[in-house]
């Protein structure tokens, strides 16, 4: 018998058959556990540099939050999150999102240099797909214009950025030279800022010079338009060291007389070391520090030096051959005849910051071409301090008298010294006291330090020491600044009438400044009463104020020298930065 043969169909049916009931089983060998999704790719962050050092105040310590450490507070006024001026560092890419998203996509480019830091190296080798816009720092208007694109940054392994120019949108450029520098340029063609390799940044001033810089160790360098330097950065264990330069400047620490936190400055000064106290306290959340005067007066002595004489007198103080005089004639002119104490003393205030603003630049090596400007600056100004501001001036004095007078009534407890804080730590115990920068009934300030503040051009103007201002605003800013208008200035520092936006720390430096000057010109009235012209007085009864006593600090001078010679360094690097770049124009 023959076989049966399948016909095609039939084969094609049960092969079909057996496919389709193999294909569960396949599936079911094959399936295994998920694996975790791969971690998505990140530019890795640039390097931290040290935090910028908190620019505490001219004459009293910088305000700090509550801590354990009264020399731990947080940077520039204590402010929370708020960075100092010369910006905190940041290892957010400048240009805001990381390159490389979840999903893999590449988004628009990115900048890892970091803002003030110490290292500006670009970490993702990735080309910058966009090119970022002017940036201005937390605490300082400067604009720090560091518009990075592909021509002008593109990232390598090692570190070191192309040169090139970037276009800024709204105008401007950057131009990174060979050697890893970026200089930036405003839509005039102004240099407003150059970037070291390294992270050390300087801002220019309108004319071109530079103002300010902030290294990547933190230090602050301040430059007064007649030559003049302030250096300030934080001390090893707590506290500032503020110089100006030929080892002049002081050193501050923090300590505690019973129970409540102080600050002791040590100056020196010709080859001379002495102490100020001064009392921290709390304020919306802030420690400030007030000047603690070291001798208190007779209250008849008081009384005497707060009320009008009998009769105007005539005072000869014997400047006319001095140097410092002869230099800002054109802006300070004493009295010829003084009704009262307190305009005597307002002529003695001003003239000794005028005398130690000139003993700075002087240290400071200040060259020909900038006393030549000085000089065609001077000519046909009329920015003579007037006897309105004087007498403005002379209402805080007298003030000051009143308030001295009854503090020397209720002197404060002297207390035990100590190095640690009291049992529970170091916080806030008491009420809140409002710092005298911000007192309704004090508005008028000396400036004691040379200040940088920002334009609205993106460069920087000087304050320097015996300029005046009247503080228009009583509530600060989420930056803890404050509005003031410039009431008197000299030439080349911001100019008279301008307003500017200044820290209520710098602002309490001055008042501290100010307290101080006071308790010295006191000690001088008493001494010439009855002499040169001024009417005899009570006796003055000095006695000295336990809480107001402090002992120098014996490493000061080594600490100054250690900081000035960092300075140096930081000086040239930014020169030679500064005279690398090109495109720009600074006439």
């Amino acid at each position: 018998m023959r076989g049966i043969q399948p016909s095609g169909e039939v084969v094609r049916c049960v092969v079909l058959s057996a496919l389709l009931a193999s294909v569960p089983a396949l599936a079911t060998a094959q399936k295994k556990p998920d694996a975790p999704a791969p971690a998505p790719s990140r530019p890795a962050p640039a390097a931290q540099a040290p935090a910028p050092a908190a620019r505490p105040a001219p004459s009293s310590p910088r305000p700090n939050n509550p801590s354990p450490n009264p020399n731990s507070g947080a940077p520039r006024a204590g402010t929370p999150n708020v960075s100092p001026r010369g910006g905190t560092p940041n290892n957010t890419p400048h240009g805001g999102t990381p390159a490389t998203t979840p999903g893999g996509a590449t988004r628009g480019g990115t900048n890892s240099t970091t803002r003030g830091g110490a290292n500006s190296t670009t970490t993702n080798a990735n080309t910058h797909g966009n090119t970022n816009t002017a940036h201005t720092p937390n605490t300082n208007t400067t604009t720090h214009a560091t518009a990075n694109a592909a021509a002008a940054h593109t990232g390598t392994a090692a570190g070191v950025k192309t040169p090139g120019t970037v276009n800024h949108p709204g105008g401007g450029k950057s131009v990174t030279t060979a050697a890893g520098h970026t200089t930036n340029f405003n839509s005039a063609g102004k240099r407003t800022s150059v970037e070291t390799r390294t992270g050390t940044r300087a801002s220019f001033d309108r004319g071109g010079r530079v103002s300010s810089i902030h290294t990547s160790s933190g230090m602050a360098i301040n430059h007064g338009s007649h030559g003049e330097r302030r250096f300030e950065s934080k001390r090893a264990g707590g506290g500032r060291v503020v110089g100006y330069g030929h080892g002049r400047g002081y050193a501050e620490r923090g300590y505690y007389r019973g129970g409540s936190p102080y600050m002791r400055r040590t100056y020196y000064y010709g080859g001379r070391r002495y102490a100020y106290a001064y009392r921290g306290y709390y304020y919306n959340g802030y420690r400030y520090y007030g000047y603690v005067p070291a001798y208190y007066y007779a209250p008849g002595f008081y009384g005497w030096a707060y009320n009008p004489w009998a009769a105007p007198v005539a005072y000869g103080w014997g400047w006319g051959a001095a140097p410092w005089y002869g230099y800002y004639g054109y802006y300070f002119a004493p009295a010829p005849f003084y009704a009262t104490p307190s305009l005597w003393l307002t002529d003695y205030i001003i003239a000794a910051n005028l005398q130690a603003a000139y003993d700075a630049r002087a240290s400071a090596n200040a060259n020909a071409e900038a006393a030549a400007q000085d000089q065609a600056a001077a000519e046909g100004s009329q920015a003579t301090l007037s006897p309105e501001v004087k007498q403005q001036i002379a209402d805080e004095v007298r003030a000051q008298l009143a308030a001295e007078r009854e503090a020397a009534a209720h002197p404060e407890p002297a207390g035990a010294i100590s190095s640690a804080p009291p049992a529970g730590g170091d916080q806030q115990t008491g009420p809140d006291e409002r710092p005298a920068a911000l007192d309704p009934a004090h508005r008028t300030f000396i400036v004691s330090e040379v200040l940088t503040e920002s334009t609205a051009e993106g460069t920087e103007c000087a304050l320097s020491p015996g300029d005046v201002l009247t503080r228009v605003e009583d509530t600060p800013d989420a930056n803890q600044n404050v509005k003031v208008l410039v009431a008197s200035s000299q030439r080349n520092d911001c100019g008279s009438g301008t307003q500017v936006a200044v820290a209520v720390t710098d602002l309490q430096e001055m008042q501290n400044a100010f307290r101080a000057k006071v308790s010295e010109g006191l000690g001088k009235l008493a001494e010439n009463q009855g002499k040169n012209g001024l009417p005899a007085g009570p006796a003055a009864g000095a006695q000295p104020n336990p809480a107001g006593q402090a002992q120098p600090d014996l490493t000061v001078e080594a600490d100054l020298q250690a900081q000035q010679d960092e300075a140096n360094q930081s000086e040239q690097e930014v020169a030679e930065a500064a005279a690398s770049s090109q495109g720009g124009n600074d006439d």
